[in-house]
């Protein structure tokens, strides 16, 4: 038991420096500014299209490609009253009405409308609304919207960090280059202090040649 404690002990204190570290920490806030500024980005690349696709019955939900039914399933809710792959959001009244008369028989509709309002809903709930048009779940759809919205999104992510890469080296060159002009001056005003440059051919020397520089300093004392 007292080596189980210990061990708990052990990782706990390994988990907490883990936690304080600047990494971990930094991690964290990049995480979170990182899905703020995926959230700016999804909306401006909303606005821009939504602009773009103006004329477009719907916006840009309504930029949808239902593909051809394989399957009787995939043929609609019952497209002898009209309800096949998909409709117009403006026929949805008549369609409801013309199944629940179908299913109930015209004189019980009449005397209960609200049959309506229930086939209605029974719709919707089979149907996905694209822009102005209702899509059969079950049918095969192609979201050119969805679509184009992450490809304009991954666009303007990677030219903002580009810009991002390209200031933050231009900084750290101009930076650089100060730092340079400092110690130049410095060296000018203290030419003793000057590093001496390595000669031509001949290598730096390493940690050994240190190490016998000083061993032989300390002989000759």
């Amino acid at each position: 038991m007292a080596k189980k404690a210990k061990k708990g002990l052990g990782l706990w204190a390994e988990f907490k420096e883990f936690i304080n570290r600047g990494n971990a920490f930094m991690l964290a806030v990049g995480v979170v500014i990182g899905g703020a500024f995926s959230a700016i980005v999804t909306a401006f690349v909303n606005i821009l299209l939504s602009v773009a696709t103006w004329p477009v019955p719907g916006g840009l939900k309504g930029l949808v490609s239902v593909l051809p039914a394989l399957t009787e399933p995939q043929k609609g809710m019952d497209p002898a009253v009209g309800l096949g792959q998909y409709f117009q959001m403006g026929d949805l009244q008549n369609l409801a009405k013309a199944l629940a008369e179908k299913t109930y028989g015209a004189d019980v509709v009449v005397n209960n409308p609200n049959l309506i309002e229930s086939v209605k809903n029974t719709i919707v709930g089979k149907y996905t609304l694209h822009g102005t048009t209702f899509t059969y779940n079950m049918s095969a759809v192609i979201d050119w919207g969805a679509l184009l919205t992450a490809v304009i999104s991954f666009i303007i992510i990677a030219v903002v960090l580009f810009i991002i890469v390209k200031v933050t080296n231009e900084a750290a060159r101009k930076k650089a280059e100060i730092k340079a002009k400092v110690q130049e001056a410095y060296y000018e005003k203290h030419p003793e202090e000057r590093p001496v440059p390595p000669e031509e051919g001949k290598p730096e020397p390493t940690e050994i040649d240190y190490l016998k520089r000083i061993a032989d300093a300390l002989e000759k004392k």
